[in-house]
């Protein structure tokens, strides 16, 4: 039960019919880490949108290869094309091999994606796996008279390129706007513009990670590895292309500028990006003071946080806010996702106790069809969950009597939350290895506060269910003298 799929261009600033290249596939490529420190929550949130998507397209019956890389060489600091490599530069610090740094931060992000319950992607290649196709790649571009050699180093030509491509659409710039805002850097006086970029660098004798090259002994510049990859595991041109807004106007304009210069063709149909973090209104950063990462949010170690908050109600959180638009941290944004967290869960463990009926009062057939519109309508989660807890209406209420539900709608209901809310949003019950003893722990208290209630200490009886609350325990006594309790 489906309609047609709408996704948000980046390249054309509107929403487009999704038809892929080839009937049934999928071939999407993600801007991965660069793994030389932990990974940020800006990262986090890219990997978990992509990651929703990804589901999506699953559940929608596509076949997908799914490709996000690692960058494990080549990305200096600042994004510059002369400086510091981020590798060597904690490497040094550590008194470590560069790819021991790698191989850490690897490990610890693929901690995080585990926590954060993302699936897999199809191919995770690395950029020193993959030295020789970016050497093929630039030389292809060389060859196509698109980029020139000094000094052992290569550098794209920009202004031979945007005379016959345009060069800035994924941000709507022309050259006048691109020259205004180029900086002086260093290396300059090597290119013929000041656009030009470094496709590869000569390595000064103590910069630790190099390679041969037809050039001389260097590395690959940061762009090249995403075009390279890209267009060997998915070809030439490919259906979607993803990573954070920070990345238009740089990493990707190149990327696109180097696919073209290599293969004549656009790469890619359709680019989208997820927007930033901020913290209280103010965009996170660590200069800022106000970045925090997975582990400081999931401990509460961190002094803008009142505790810590569970993977799953931070993929919660996330996922109340639209990939597109900005997500802001708080405390009380993220204590209210972890409640309407633990409400859309707990209601799920009531499909068991749910006692059906001749009739429904309930129409499953709109909110199955709600839910595949928000998510049609460029993955909207915002939307989704609003309908998803609509469901969790229907269900408390078929519980508690007051609304009724037949055999084959409870079975649609229960697909649906199935499909969405475990499949899709990939969200999963805590501690579920502990749920005996949780639930043990509850119907002891459940018991002494009955055994209370009996000898009419209603003081002591209230008191334990207030006491609970505060807990975001809700305990509800039914009319047959039972009584029942759920997280809020």
């Amino acid at each position: 039960m489906t309609n047609k799929l709408f996704i948000y261009n980046t390249l054309s600033r509107q929403k487009e019919e999704f038809i892929p290249l080839h009937e049934n596939f999928v071939g999407m490529y993600v801007c991965g880490p660069t793994v030389y420190s932990d990974v940020h929550l800006g990262n986090c949130r890219t990997f978990i949108s992509f990651d929703l998507i990804y589901r999506y397209l699953l559940h929608l019956g596509f076949k997908v290869r799914y490709v996000r890389n690692i960058t494990d060489a080549g990305h200096l600091e600042g994004d510059r094309d002369e400086g510091d490599d981020k590798f060597a530069k904690k490497a040094k610090l550590e008194q470590v091999e560069p790819m021991e740094i790698v191989q850490k931060y690897t490990l610890g992000f693929h901690n995080v994606m585990g926590a954060f319950n993302t699936l897999p992607p199809s191919i995770e290649p690395t950029a020193t796996g993959h030295i020789i196709e970016q050497q093929e790649m630039i030389q292809h571009i060389i060859k196509n008279g698109y980029a020139y050699e000094v000094n052992g180093s290569v550098y794209f030509d920009v202004e031979k390129y945007i005379k016959e491509y345009p060069y800035g659409q994924l941000t709507n710039r022309n050259l006048e706007d691109l020259l205004a805002n180029t900086r002086e850097l260093d290396g300059q006086d090597e290119k013929h513009g000041p656009l030009d970029f470094a496709l590869w660098i000569n390595a000064k004798p103590e910069h630790l990670m190099r390679w041969s090259s037809p050039w001389g002994v260097g590395f690959p510049g940061w762009h090249i590895e995403c075009s390279a990859m890209s267009s060997k595991y998915l070809g030439d041109t490919f259906d979607i292309h993803g990573g954070g807004m920070d990345l238009q106007a740089t990493h990707h304009t190149n990327e696109i500028a180097q696919s073209q210069a290599c293969n004549h063709k656009s790469p890619v149909k359709y680019w989208m990006h997820t927007n930033m973090l901020t913290v209280n209104g103010v965009r996170m950063s660590k200069s800022a003071g106000n970045g925090f990462d997975p582990d400081e949010l999931f401990t509460g170690n961190h002094p803008l946080l009142d505790k810590g908050y569970s993977p799953m109600a931070v993929r919660f959180f996330m996922m109340q806010t639209h990939y597109r638009s900005t997500l802001d941290f708080s405390n009380e944004a993220l204590t209210a996702s972890e409640k309407g967290y633990r409400k859309l869960m707990s209601s799920m463990e009531l499909f068991d106790k749910i006692k059906t009926s001749a009739t429904t009062t309930s129409d499953i057939a709109t909110l199955k069809k709600n839910c595949y519109d928000a998510m049609n309508d460029d993955f909207n989660t915002a939307v989704l969950l609003a309908n998803l807890f609509e469901g969790v209406r229907i269900i408390n209420s078929v519980y508690a009597g007051t609304e009724t539900i037949t055999e084959q709608d409870l079975e649609t209901l229960v697909n649906l939350f199935q499909d969405f809310v475990i499949d899709v949003l990939g969200l999963q019950p805590e501690g579920s290895s502990d749920n005996s003893i949780s639930d043990g722990l509850m119907n002891l208290i459940l018991s002494i506060r009955a055994d209370v209630k009996a000898k009419k200490d209603f003081a002591t009886s209230d008191k334990i269910r207030d006491s609970l609350k505060q807990l975001n325990i809700s305990v509800k006594d039914e009319k047959d003298g039972k009584t029942s309790w759920s997280f809020e």
